[in-house]
């Protein structure tokens, strides 16, 4: 620890001058009831480099071994240079009245001996970080451009925090061996400080082996399928293997993460049925389309996407969905009405424009999710990190988030089907946010959104032999004369998508107002041939 006044000498291990300045230091310390040091060895190899380092932070000029400053802490400032060891017995003499009269060959000596206690701290500091083992975290379809653009995130020290050490291994099919060559050469170009080592694997019997975080991104084939009966069935070998393989090879408290924008919902309700004793670790990321949601809304607010908080994404993540604004707020919103830090807006209290809610926002949301227009590499990686992150070390407190769970229930979703809905991560978990407020969905709600899941479980699973997409019910487009605490729903006849309108009141003027609190549901069937990668 470093106090008022002390002195912090630092120089190469091997230096015979910070050998005498340190022998100098520690008589100063033994003797003056208020003198303290702090010492700096650096191996001769990394000492240019740190010298130049701190001389460029503080300002200073300084090129030889060794270099002792001292720090006025109290004094809120920054560190007095004193320069090398001749400046530094100078000081001594001048302020203390003591001198050095060591000998060149003591000098050598010790400085032999600094050079050999520095090589074996450092060779002990290496077999202690050996002894801790690195977070194993596996990557799925690791030859796709997801991939790439999530591992430097991953690197980055802030999704695992700067003092967990990263094992990642990547894998994928035999035929993408080259690519993921590669892409390990790059990934140890980039010389993150958390990677301990990153390696390949394209033997199905070793995925996943002591893995603790993997991450199943869309996986990538050339098979082509001709209907959405077809495209569903495929999607069953895969996660079949990946469920057994995860129950038999990795850590008992695997974190699973299926990320994408392909049957997410299906993917994970599939491996959570072939790894059971997971169920609660296994989870969908929701975030690229709450994100999107929240740039359209911004883009119309002429605010930033950021600065919007809980939109709530509801039911299939990659199908039929449904974007919930009742609890949407909007931060440091540059209106006549101002707050201090931590006010906000309702979102809807601002859009008064109702036809853009129930029209032009659908259909933007309903031509990104058919298209997969914005929703590449960059997003979805920006997803699964985030989801991570907030799984690690908890999400904003008192911010709503959406993600893809096994449902349990709640809200009255049926059971067993895999279905978004408002959690918030804490303490390594997930919660379901079941006590929120005037947040309960009709029963037509309900039915239109789980229909679909319902069914494509059934496709997939054989139990069923042809998909037949939910219709909208005719009456939806009647409003309907429940109270304020019940929704009503607006169906769009021109389009299979529709829109829904909650008639609870977030704010007391809608009541002056009419029913303005708007909720969209949009969804579209993802293309039936899968993304080459």
């Amino acid at each position: 620890m470093v106090v008022t006044g002390n002195s912090k000498p630092s120089g190469k291990a091997n230096c015979p001058y910070y050998a005498k300045a340190e022998l100098l230091a520690d008589y100063l310390q033994k003797n003056l009831p208020d003198f303290r040091i702090f010492k700096i060895t650096k191996h001769p190899d990394e000492w240019e480099e740190w010298l130049e380092d701190v001389c460029e932070r503080n300002m200073w000029d300084h090129r030889i071994s060794p270099i002792i400053w001292r720090e006025l802490l109290d004094r809120g400032g920054k560190g007095l240079l004193l320069g090398g060891y001749n400046e530094f017995l100078e000081h001594a003499q001048l302020y203390y009245g003591i001198t050095s009269s060591m000998t060149t060959e003591l000098m050598m000596i010790i400085a032999q001996e600094n050079m050999e206690t520095h090589t074996e701290q450092e060779l002990d500091k290496e077999n202690l970080k050996d002894l801790i083992s690195p977070l194993q975290v596996w990557i799925t379809s690791a030859g796709s451009r997801v991939c790439c653009h999530l591992i430097p995130l991953l690197l980055s020290g802030e999704v695992f925090g700067m003092q967990a050490e990263i094992s990642l291994t990547l894998f994928d099919q035999e035929q993408r061996r080259e690519c993921l060559s590669n892409i390990v050469m790059e990934t140890e170009n980039l010389a993150s400080p958390v990677l301990r080592t990153v390696s390949f694997c394209t033997t199905v019997k070793d995925a996943f082996l002591q893995a603790e975080v993997i991450i199943i991104l869309d996986d990538s084939t050339d098979e082509e399928v001709y209907n959405m009966e077809s495209c569903l069935r495929s999607r069953v070998p895969l996660c079949r293997l990946y469920g057994y393989l995860i129950e038999k090879n990795a850590h008992k408290s695997v974190k699973v993460i299926v990320g994408g924008k392909s049957f997410l919902n299906l993917k994970t309700t599939l491996l959570i049925q072939y790894a059971p004793s997971l169920a609660s670790n296994i989870i969908a990321v929701a975030l690229g389309l709450e994100g999107q949601a929240k740039a359209v809304l911004a883009r119309k607010m002429k605010t930033i996407p950021s600065r919007i908080k809980d939109v709530i994404i509801w039911g299939n993540i990659t199908g039929n969905n449904y974007v919930d604004l009742r609890k949407a707020k909007v931060y440091n919103y540059e209106s006549a009405i101002r707050g201090p830090p931590g006010y906000y807006h309702s979102v809807l209290s601002l859009i008064f424009d109702r036809e853009w809610i129930t029209k032009e926002f659908v259909r933007t949301l309903k031509d990104l999710s058919s298209t997969g227009k914005q929703f590449g590499g960059i997003l979805a990686a920006h997803s699964i990190a985030t989801t991570l992150k907030y799984w690690y070390y908890g999400s904003p407190p008192g911010e709503i988030v959406s993600l893809g769970v096994m449902s349990e229930g709640q809200f009255g979703i049926p059971e067993g089907i895999v279905f978004s809905m408002p959690v918030k991560f804490e303490n390594g978990t997930w919660v379901v946010l079941t006590d929120l407020e005037d947040l309960s969905l009709s029963e037509k709600i309900i039915n239109r959104l789980t229909g679909d899941l319902i069914q494509e479980k059934l496709v997939a699973s054989g139990d069923l032999l042809t998909f037949q997409p939910i219709e909208e019910d005719p009456k939806d487009n009647t409003p309907s004369p429940t109270g304020l605490n019940e929704e009503k729903e607006q169906a769009e006849s021109d389009s299979p998508l529709s829109v829904t309108e909650p008639n609870q009141m977030q704010e007391a003027w809608l009541e002056e107002e009419g029913n303005k609190d708007s909720d969209v549901k949009h969804g579209d069937r993802e293309k039936l041939q899968p993304e080459q990668t």
